[in-house]
């Protein structure tokens, strides 16, 4: 799925203002997208999932705009935050109503999720005692970047998904991602801190700074480097 942002503005009052001229993503394209804390990622990735309004400007998803719209959503799958998690349902019931609103049986969600159970270190999955809200940090994070996986979505947003997690789930999620995007060709955008991780996944890195984009280039053996040198140069920023 292509994803394209045409002359886009969200403010927050005299604060804040994101503003996006024009940005697009291609499909079956890896997007990093990186910045100091109050860049604008987050509202950046809310607007794309038209979770809030623009004060100007549309964004568009295979060429149709999003806004107010629903259709386009059953091809896609996010995890922002906890506000994505269902607190009061175990793992499995929650990855049930996932599945449900993308229209797969019971059967189908457990088939779906077979490849990700070497995900979980800890027996998340088949417990029934536990629910969501009980579970640590890390596992928490993973049954939100599964439930937005599992589903097969031919664009995937997350942000901050290396965040909570041991250094060996790190690895394992590069891997799904890797094969995620190599497999299904799904269009993903990447919102880390961890720019280590974003450049070894995404082909292409797009520097948010103070709601403007102040770079956007093809990732390459000298990426890590150059975006390091940026944010010494520029402030504490990401890792």
């Amino acid at each position: 799925m292509t994803v394209e942002a045409q002359d886009l503005i969200k403010r927050y009052g005299r604060h804040f203002e994101l503003r996006v001229p024009s940005l697009r993503i291609r499909s079956g394209e890896t997007l990093g997208l990186v910045g100091n804390n109050g860049a604008g990622k987050t509202t950046f990735l809310r607007l794309l999932l038209d979770l809030i309004y623009a004060d100007d400007g549309r964004v568009r998803v295979d060429g149709r705009e999003i806004a107010g719209r629903h259709a386009w959503k059953i091809d896609v799958g996010s995890y922002l935050d906890e506000s994505f998690l269902l607190d009061f349902l175990t793992a499995d019931e929650s990855f049930d109503f996932t599945g449900a609103t993308y229209g797969l049986s019971r059967g189908d969600v457990r088939a779906a999720l077979a490849p990700y159970r070497g995900f979980f270190t800890d027996p998340v999955l088949g417990e029934r005692t536990r629910y969501v809200g009980d579970l640590s940090a890390g596992n928490r994070k993973k049954v939100g970047l599964i439930a937005a996986l599992f589903v097969q979505p031919k664009l995937l947003i997350l942000d901050e998904p290396f965040a909570n997690l041991d250094p060996g789930s790190q690895g394992r999620l590069l891997k799904i991602l890797r094969q995620q995007n190599a497999r299904r060709g799904t269009t993903m955008i990447i919102s880390s801190h961890d720019i280590g991780h974003v450049t070894e996944l995404c082909s292409r890195i797009t520097v948010l700074e103070e709601g403007r984009i102040v770079r956007d280039i093809e990732t390459s053996d000298e990426t890590l480097g150059e975006l390091r040198g940026y944010f010494d140069r520029n402030g504490a920023g990401p890792a």
